[in-house]
């Protein structure tokens, strides 16, 4: 008898957060730790930075009691990042003075995501960005 192993699905991690400041810390050590146990530790940087913007954006920027952050592989190399919250205001690329010290995070996120882009969903909406560690960005 022979026997073949068949895929049951990507490899995931998701998980809630209260909406405060510390959720951003968790959820960048969150996906870390889910990156380096899927020995992609090229990508840890990047979506520690990205994770880091959307959650924080989704903290400050709206009244959400939960911020939801789940990471899929998507590829050998590759991952999906999505930050989930209860506003239906999605973001947009800002345009900030160089004197400004807020309004960079999605300037960030679009500078280091292969693509990224958000999706009104039922209750809310879902900010998402892709990340290739094959060097294409």
């Amino acid at each position: 008898m022979t026997m073949t192993v068949a895929s049951v699905g990507p490899q995931r991690y998701q998980e809630r957060y209260a909406a405060r400041r510390e959720a951003v810390q968790q959820a960048r050590r969150d996906m870390a730790l889910a990156l380096e146990s899927w020995r992609l530790p090229q990508l840890v940087e990047a979506a520690e930075q990205i994770v880091t913007e959307l959650v924080a954006n989704a903290v400050e920027h709206t009244n959400a009691a939960t911020v939801g952050a789940s990471l899929t592989r998507t590829g050998q190399e590759a991952v999906r990042i999505v930050v989930t919250d209860t506003s239906r205001n999605r973001p947009t690329l800002a345009a900030p003075a160089s004197d400004d010290e807020n309004g960079r995070g999605l300037l960030l996120v679009d500078a280091l995501a292969h693509d990224w882009g958000s999706e009104l969903v039922h209750g809310g909406k879902r900010v998402w960005a892709e990340l290739r560690g094959d060097g294409v960005q």
